[in-house]
């Protein structure tokens, strides 16, 4: 998504900021203003291609105690986690897999809502829950023939506008979900690495 991502070789010029988020006012949320931000930027990604690619902001987890780390950005983002008490944590606050799970609610909802302002529809109601399934053994290394990863999830939209065919509003909740890159990520599975510095 781009917030909290950079654009690469970002300038004044462009329509987004160093950071790669477009610049809004309070007054500027409405459909029409995120309409012609979206057209914006767009305009500029199809004339200038190498613009389009950015690279995410780092996050950064480090320990505090026990289960507890913050997991924090160059920018001032922040977050907290912990694990629930059955796992050894505290419970002081969300667990990493809820995390996620919040990421593809809210990615998959805002493209959902950015699509929805580029096609001219004033959506009334929109909730996107993520509901997600998974076998704890293979977190603990119980079993290696269990995977780690969700074994299911299910996304579910809440939507409503007015004036808008059912239909449409299918087809904004399907284009929103085919372009989230939080949810798209998750089903790509892209290439990672992991490397390891001792200190």
């Amino acid at each position: 998504m781009p917030v909290g991502e950079h654009t690469r070789g970002a300038t004044t010029e462009h329509p987004v900021g160093e950071e790669g988020v477009a610049q809004f006012t309070e007054d500027d949320m409405s459909t029409s203003s995120i309409s012609d931000a979206l057209q914006k930027i767009s305009n500029v990604m199809v004339t200038e291609p190498a613009k389009a690619y950015t690279k995410g902001t780092p996050a950064t987890a480090r320990l505090l105690e026990g289960l507890q780390f913050e997991v924090s950005g160059p920018t001032g983002e922040r977050a907290l986690t912990d694990m629930p008490r059955a796992m050894g944590g505290a419970s002081s606050a969300p667990a990493p897999a809820w995390l996620l799970r919040g990421a593809i609610a809210s990615c998959t909802a805002s493209v959902i809502a950015m699509r929805a302002a580029q096609v001219g529809v004033d959506l009334k109601t929109l909730e996107v829950t993520v509901e997600s399934e998974a076998d704890q053994r293979g977190m603990l290394g119980l079993d290696e023939g269990v995977s780690a990863a969700f074994a299911t999830m299910r996304v579910r939209v809440r939507i409503g506008g007015d004036d808008v065919a059912p239909n449409d509003l299918r087809a904004l909740v399907a284009w929103g979900d085919a372009h989230s890159p939080v949810a798209s990520t998750v089903r790509d599975s892209p290439v990672a690495s992991v490397d390891v510095e001792i200190v």
